[in-house]
């Protein structure tokens, strides 16, 4: 199964409890940190919940 890696790359300040939730999910402890992760539903759905905030890309 391919990988993601994603990067967050604005502050959560401002945003809402949930979102600043979902970004400790993903493994988030840092601005500016990156996490590798399976490609799976459950995970793109949580990328896209705060795709305001990180940035990140597929591989193979």
């Amino acid at each position: 199964m391919s990988k993601i890696k994603v990067k967050w790359v604005k502050s959560a300040i401002g945003f809402s409890d949930r979102q600043k939730r979902t970004l400790k999910a993903l493994g988030f402890t840092k601005l500016q940190s990156t996490v590798e992760h399976e490609d799976t539903p459950q995970i793109r759905g949580m990328i896209e919940h705060v795709r305001h905030l990180v940035v990140w890309t597929a591989e193979n």
